[in-house]
């Protein structure tokens, strides 16, 4: 289990002292992933360091499996690490060490008998599906398979909490999916805490139980992943959900929209269909019932968990007063839509 209570950090710059986490509070539970996200410099990896106290916060409480670990000194943190398994972006491998070593490195360090390293650094090999790879060097292994490594040693002291710190975020699509599977995987398997940072909601839609958008060092939005695609309360997180869900205009027609209508322009509509309406014929019946001619420009169907999210934009050419009945019969069906502008 992972707690922040009141964490608050800062960095120094020349006479200015820059605020990176302020008033942070959190929670992560047993068997939960919760995903934290935010632009580039929201202070996502300042958080994820504060946890396992590489960078220790200015005030507040940073606790892990119920013990404070801002309260112990220099000889009691190393020990209590040991049980906060860590996944960076870059792998942090040792280039003259081979897989079986890199992975065994945590238990080396701790002094475990080489037994017990061959019979768990043999089982770990076996979960990431690197048995093969034992006696290879990082240089000879692909971007997926050393980040597999990574992971493996992160599980080499049996940690009841993983960080990960943009753990996909130099991997091609393909791998990400196959690495956060895995993730995923060993979550289930385990039953531990995973704290995942990331910049690419895709990743929160795929892994994440919870999600926490974070944005000046603040925590702006906090909610189940499903309630963030479905209904996002602030304009970052509806921005982040909109460019997952892959239904943006194309910047020609984005730069051409006008804020108001004349008679006969068409208003380019943004819809959003959650549940059922997202499998049911509604643009046909819209199209059918409704005096207005429509374009299909884009559209996309996501399954996340048990729901159903489509999305669309069209344009609507009619008159004013048959677009606005057209938009409440769209509402009436649990849709929600929006006009970006009109053409």
């Amino acid at each position: 289990m992972i707690e922040l209570k009141n964490v608050s950090k800062h960095y120094q710059h020349v006479d200015n002292r820059l605020p990176a986490l302020q008033d942070i509070n959190l929670c992560v539970k047993p068997n939960e992933i919760v995903g934290v996200i935010g632009k580039s410099g929201a202070g996502k990896s300042t958080l994820i360091r504060c946890v396992n106290l590489l960078e220790k916060p200015d005030t507040g409480e940073v606790w892990v499996n119920h013990q404070n670990l801002t309260a112990l000194d220099r000889h009691e943190l190393p020990k209590a690490r040991e049980k906060i398994g860590m996944i960076f972006q870059h792998f942090n491998l040792l280039d003259s060490q081979n897989i079986f070593n890199n992975i065994a490195l945590p238990l080396k360090l701790d002094n475990k008998t080489g037994e017990y390293i061959q019979t768990t650094v043999t089982a770990l090999l076996d979960l990431v599906g690197l048995t093969d790879k034992a006696d290879h060097y990082p240089s000879q292994l692909s971007g997926g398979q050393k980040q597999r490594v990574a992971i493996a040693r992160a599980l080499a002291n049996n940690p009841s909490v993983l960080l990960c710190d943009e753990t996909t975020s130099a991997l091609d699509p393909e791998t990400t999916l196959s690495i956060l599977h895995l993730i995923h995987k060993i979550q289930r398997e385990r039953h531990i805490a995973i704290l995942f940072i990331t910049h690419d909601m895709d990743v929160i839609k795929t892994i994440s139980d919870r999600v926490i958008v974070l944005d000046q060092g603040k925590i702006i939005e906090e909610t189940d992943v499903i309630s963030i695609f479905k209904n996002p309360q602030t304009a970052i997180a509806q921005s982040l959900t909109q460019a997952c869900l892959h239904c943006e205009l194309p910047d020609e027609i984005q730069h051409s929209l006008q804020p108001h209508n004349e008679p006969t322009d068409s208003a380019i509509i943004r819809i959003k269909f959650l549940g059922h309406p997202a499998v049911e014929p509604v643009i046909d019946e819209l199209i059918r019932e409704h005096n207005l001619k429509i374009n299909i420009f884009q559209a996309n169907l996501e399954y996340i968990r048990s729901e159903t999210i489509g999305m669309m934009i069209v344009s609507a050419q009619g008159h004013h007063a048959d677009i606005q009945t057209a938009l409440a019969f769209l509402n009436s069906k649990n849709c929600q839509t929006d006009i970006l502008g009109y053409q």
